[in-house]
């Protein structure tokens, strides 16, 4: 009864569709090319779409072999043809679904008339189409360090990647995202360091996305967080060589998208998106210098502007009584309440930042400069708002710049409107309601199952020599422990010290 009731349960696999009506199906397009012709008395067909093959290819190793040598073999066939065609690798299926992504990416298809049902795939994609020159780093600049940035050709970026980690451990695992694209995503990791359930969680998360175009990382980003209601980053999205590097170093996971520029990192925690590359090219005191910059930074851009709203609305008696005249003074003409005030040049300086986004480089320079120039000269003659906080939110947006990664400095834009909210109606109390709830949610996240606040929560004093400082090389031997790496140290920190004291 039971082995009655497995035959019963098994599913039955859907019908193979013919490969002639696959050809039916791509010939409705243009750019589809099918030829046949008969060479040595063997009649063969050859299926391809011209705007994705390498024309080169398809002449000098495919077509010429094709119709110089099979005449000197009158008995090849099909899966002889690797010793005929000097094409790296040659796949003969009978799938027609497998037969149909091959050719959508670039392959040539080559059959004969005495074996109908099976096709001979060989790659002639056109590698460099669509493939630009100029791959520096662009939007994560560095003054020291190297510049060369990923592009939009994953087996580029593979290669890039390939050359830094000289090491077999190095995997990478291509899989297809999208029903319609089938976009290549392959998961890079070092075997041996990373932990097996992270491999395991992002294998399963690409496994169920059910999505019909993936354009872009930014768009996988989104499909494998955790949480997709926060407005928080939950992945690393990097264009910088060395940054994806460490990150495999110290165990964690790179996700590479063909056609996007960018690699995704994780699991990843709030911490990391504070910290730059050029921090370890820095002796270790400027490196902690600079980033605890960058943390006053964060911190002043987000409470600014709300602090200034809460004192001036509740809290006059903060004031110095040196300050009291100068605020009087630069307020005696503004007819608004502060809340009104701060929210016109904040939103005024995010029109700004917008529109020079979205103009030619040479155009958005000038807009910013001369904009903010004309734009805060002229509010404040016209009354509509104070020197004071016209400088206030200068150095608000000034602040908001240090952030390394662009997506986190998009967060800290946002959230400084809900902070400037909560000033307005309670006052101090609720700039502390704010951050009670800030730091609520930010425990709450998980970046592939791990906490989001690590190492403070849940606490890892042992990993706290690489958050708010960095410190040295000789300290940092080993990887992150909440990672759950399975290699602990990256090099052995007792040889390491008895070789510098051999040296001194």
């Amino acid at each position: 009864m039971g082995l009655f009731s497995f035959w019963k349960k098994k599913k039955k696999r859907p019908p193979q569709r013919p490969i002639s009506q696959l050809w039916e199906k791509l010939r409705q397009s243009s750019d589809f090319v099918e030829l046949s012709f008969i060479v040595g008395g063997k009649e063969l067909s050859i299926y391809y779409f011209d705007s994705l093959v390498d024309p080169q290819v398809l002449q000098e190793r495919i077509l010429c072999h094709l119709q110089n040598d099979i005449p000197q073999h009158p008995t090849v066939r099909l899966e002889d043809l690797q010793q005929i065609v000097p094409i790296q690798r040659i796949e003969v299926s009978e799938d027609a679904a497998l037969i149909e992504e091959k050719v959508l990416k670039g392959f040539v298809a080559v059959s004969f008339r005495e074996q109908p049902g099976k096709v001979a795939l060989m790659s002639a994609a056109d590698e460099k189409l669509g493939l630009r020159e100029n791959n520096d780093s662009e939007n994560e600049f560095s003054v020291v360090g190297p510049k060369v940035g990923f592009v939009e050709n994953v087996g580029v970026n593979l290669h890039l990647i390939r050359r830094q980690v000289v090491t077999p451990n190095l995997i990478f695992r291509e899989m297809s995202v999208g029903s319609v694209s089938k976009t290549k995503v392959v998961i890079a990791y070092i075997d041996g360091v990373v932990n097996p359930d992270i491999i395991q969680t992002v294998t399963q998360r690409l496994e169920t996305i059910h999505f019909d175009v993936v354009f872009d990382n930014a768009i996988l980003d989104q499909l494998l967080a955790d949480n997709s209601r926060t407005p928080f980053p939950l992945f690393i999205s990097t264009e910088r060589i060395e940054r994806a590097v460490y990150a495999l170093a110290s165990g964690q996971v790179v996700i590479f998208c063909d056609g996007s520029p960018y690699a995704v990192i994780g699991p990843a925690a709030l911490f990391d998106f504070f910290t730059s590359p050029e921090d370890y090219y820095l002796p270790w005191v400027l490196g902690t210098f600079f980033r605890l910059i960058r943390f006053f930074g964060v911190a002043f851009s987000v409470l600014a502007s709300p602090i200034y709203v809460a004192v001036l609305t509740y809290h006059y008696e903060m004031i110095p009584e040196d300050l009291l005249g100068p605020i009087i003074y630069s307020r005696s003409n503004v007819p608004f309440p502060p809340m009104l005030e701060v929210l016109f040049l904040e939103i005024t300086i995010e029109l700004l930042r917008e529109a020079g986004a979205r103009l030619p480089t040479k155009v958005a320079q000038t807009l910013g400069i001369v904009g903010g120039i004309v734009i805060g000269q002229a509010t404040v003659d016209a009354g509509l708002t104070s020197t004071i906080l016209l400088i206030v939110v200068a150095l608000v947006a000034l602040a908001s710049f240090t952030t390394p990664i662009f997506k986190m400095s998009n967060t800290i834009r946002f959230i400084r409107f809900p902070f400037i909210l909560f000033a307005a109606f309670w006052g101090g109390i609720g700039i502390i309601f704010a951050v009670c709830g800030l730091l609520i949610h930010l425990g709450r996240l998980q970046s592939f199952g791990y906490p989001y606040l690590l190492p403070f929560y849940p606490l890892r004093v042992r990993n706290f020599r690489d958050t708010f400082i960095r410190s040295p090389y000789s300290e940092t031997a080993e990887r992150p422990m909440f990672l759950r790496p399975r290699s602990r140290f990256r090099y052995d920190p007792n040889e390491a010290k008895q070789k510098r004291d051999i040296d001194e």
